[in-house]
């Protein structure tokens, strides 16, 4: 059985009590039809190319799209019913809502600004010495707004949205105005609070690296409708997804840090279904991260390949095979012991070799992107 986006139904039950939400809305152009299922907790995030449907989405949640009909309810509290007649305003929603770019009052300090925040929203379930430290923006609390930078801005942002006791947090594409640097700056304050707080963030992203490395839980969007639901690591190494994130095809792993070699300055890391090689890294043994493994680099071969410059060989099993983003290639989809992956090759490549499910391969993964 299947429910709308391809999310089995025992999957959905494993949810349920979390937050499920329906919403219709159109425009000229433009029509938003969902049907979501997310869990209580986490980090879900909505991707798609733009123009899918991921911001009006978030609005919908928000109550900020006053034509949309639907229902959603968060943890057990309904906010909407068009069918009912209920609909409870954005100021009464228990939510925090990050923008792209934090709008603060330029005339009061960070501190006052956070103290408006807190007076309009009373008492939160976060208090302002955990949220302060959990952005690092202690420090900045005297200053101007003018005299922030772009990165130090969003995580004020965070930290306001934070202090007005959310239910639910909601990231529109917090890092979208930033430059890599910034980026790379904010993230791992981000990563703190999906590993410190209890409060379920539904994150707005088009950057599959920020979706790989945040994201528990994840909405496929194209066009207005949800394409695919369900935990990170098993819905982006799906084979029936539209063409148009073909691109972005990969395969997301948790590891560990198992070894360093200090002479050829690399690190081992360990997964369900092998290891790989990696440039050495700073974490120390035992440390859990998350690597990416897009489907463009990895090939197959029905041979373990000797005399080769990739160094990262694992046997596997393939499982199935589905259509590309051009008729030149296909997406293979195979099992590394437990662990998903997926190679983009070309047709001829797979018709030659007699690629099928059931065959024993030897996938060579050319490069491994460290997500952190």
């Amino acid at each position: 059985m299947e429910r709308q986006g391809g999310q089995p139904a025992a999957a959905a039950s494993a949810i349920e009590g979390g937050i499920r939400a329906r919403f219709a809305v159109g425009y000229p152009g433009f029509a938003l039809d969902v049907d979501l299922q997310l869990p209580a907790r986490g980090v879900t995030a909505l991707f798609g190319h733009s123009g899918s449907g991921k911001t009006t989405c978030l609005r919908c949640i928000a109550g900020l799209e006053q034509g949309a009909q639907g229902r959603i309810e968060v943890n057990g509290e309904l906010w909407q019913d068009s069918a009912a007649g209920v609909f409870v305003p954005t100021h009464k929603r228990s939510l925090g809502y990050v923008f792209q770019e934090a709008s603060l009052f330029p005339h009061l300090s960070v501190r006052r600004n956070l103290e408006y925040g807190m007076r309009r929203a009373g008492a939160g379930k976060v208090s302002w010495a955990q949220a302060v430290e959990l952005l690092g923006i202690g420090h900045l609390l005297e200053r101007m707004p003018d005299r922030l930078s772009g990165g130090e801005r969003q995580r004020v942002g965070v930290v306001r949205a934070l202090l007005t006791s959310p239910r639910l947090l909601l990231m529109d594409e917090p890092l979208a105005a930033l430059d890599l640097r910034l980026k790379r700056e904010i993230l791992p304050y981000l990563e703190r609070l999906h590993g410190e707080l209890d409060i379920p963030v539904i994150y707005v992203s088009h950057s599959p690296d920020e979706v790989a490395r945040l994201a528990d839980h994840v909405v496929l969007l194209d066009q207005g409708r949800v394409v695919a639901q369900g935990p990170l690591t098993d819905t982006l190494a799906r084979l029936d997804l539209p063409a148009v994130f073909s691109d972005d095809a990969g395969a997301v792993v948790e590891a560990v840090v198992a070894a360093h070699d200090e002479h050829y300055h690399l690190t081992r890391l360990d997964f369900t279904g092998g290891s790989v090689l990696v440039a050495r890294r700073p974490e120390p043994l035992g440390h859990r991260l998350r690597f990416r493994v897009n489907a463009r680099d990895v090939s197959l071969a029905k041979e373990r390949l000797e005399g080769s410059t990739i160094l990262n060989l694992l046997p596997v099993t393939v499982l199935d095979v589905g259509d590309a983003d051009t008729p030149a290639h296909v997406l293979v989809r195979v099992d590394a012991q437990g662990t998903p992956l997926l190679a983009r090759i070309t047709r001829r490549s797979c018709e030659q070799l007699g690629i099928a499910a059931g065959r024993p391969m030897w996938a060579q993964i050319k490069s491994v992107a460290l997500l952190g």
